[in-house]
């Protein structure tokens, strides 16, 4: 095993672990929202080793904060990619 491959798992798993402690909090649909989010950022990351792996560098920037009607918020992110030399 890689050591990226071992950084992933471990990435994954305190991902897993950290979306289930929160989700205890939570009523069942946001417990499933937060569950559905975790695996999407789960897919992201893995996504951001494939294009560092490639050859790029890539950064997560926030470019908005979203807003609901009842004062929670989240902020959307857009990668910023540079290519190596």
């Amino acid at each position: 095993m890689s050591s990226h491959e071992g950084q992933e798992m471990k990435a994954k798993a305190r991902a897993k672990e950290r979306a289930e402690e929160q989700a205890e909090l939570l009523d069942d649909e946001q417990a499933t929202a937060i569950r559905m989010l975790a695996n999407e950022i789960h897919r992201l990351n893995q996504s951001v080793v494939r294009a560092v792996e490639a050859g790029v560098s890539v950064e997560l920037v926030r470019t908005a904060r979203h807003h609901s009607s009842n004062g929670q918020w989240g902020d959307l992110v857009v990668p910023v990619i540079k290519q190596s030399q």
